[in-house]
């Protein structure tokens, strides 16, 4: 059938997972569409089908962690950079936060597991890792309305309208920046809170109107809080948390 869109990205769309899980599961006869099973990568089904999961990848689907990081300066987010090391080195046993209740670290929770949005090599604070493409479009996804916020301790002068720009008025290569929230916390710090994250964005904003970033820590993402949890060290995602 040519007609309809792919299965895979119907199902992402839908928040059900990614499109690499879905696929997996594809393949693995996991998915039914309104009650017969798929297999074929690649099948096109009616927009408006009903899609079903066997119990299998439901059970797939409930291991899968999400860690919060205290990242520290010096690690990378993403893939390694020249004398730098990944953020995903940190999660082990040793540098894990327990709660009540918590699984503790399994070398399986590594397996795949991915940062949801970047936090620059010389920034710090909470960054998100996860096996979960529905934590992972809800967080980074094109439609993201999940907030990030920023402590960001600054030098320099302050263009006159500076901070109106900051809150709505940039771009950034030749794209125009959506809103964000932006105040003084005191004479050297500002709070940021954005609903994107292009590359050094923080940073190349003030750069605009005049200040240089000499330290950013996020503080927040959506619902969830770095709070106390001592630099370098992590915990999983608990079951009645959400971003």
């Amino acid at each position: 059938m040519s007609e309809g869109v792919r299965l895979s990205k119907l199902m992402s769309e839908r928040g059900l997972c990614s499109r690499r899980e879905a696929d997996v599961w594809i393949e693995k006869g996991w998915v039914f569409v309104d009650g017969e099973r798929i297999s074929e990568l690649g099948t096109r089904v009616d927009p408006a089908a009903k899609i079903t999961l066997a119990r299998e990848a439901q059970k797939s689907q409930a291991r899968q962690v999400t860690i919060l990081l205290h990242k520290p300066v010096g690690y990378v987010s993403g893939q390694p950079e020249p004398g730098c090391t990944p953020a995903v080195a940190l999660i082990s046993a040793d540098n894990q936060q327990r709660g009540p209740g918590d699984d503790v670290f399994r070398p399986a929770m590594l397996r795949g597991l991915a940062p949801a949005g970047r936090l620059d090599v010389d920034s710090t604070g909470l960054l998100v890792l996860t096996q979960d493409g529905r934590v992972a479009k809800q967080l980074i996804g094109d439609d993201s309305e999940v907030e990030k916020e920023y402590l960001v301790r600054v030098r320099g002068k302050l263009l006159e309208n500076g901070l109106g720009l900051l809150n709505h008025g940039l771009s950034l290569d030749g794209k125009k920046l959506r809103p964000a929230r932006v105040e003084w916390l005191n004479d050297d710090q500002l709070r940021f809170v954005l609903k994107e994250g292009r590359k050094r964005q923080i940073r190349r904003m003030c750069e605009l109107v005049g200040l240089t970033v000499v330290g950013l820590k996020r503080v927040r993402i959506g619902r969830v809080r770095l709070g106390d949890m001592p630099l370098g060290r992590w915990r999983l995602l608990g079951n009645g948390e959400g971003f």
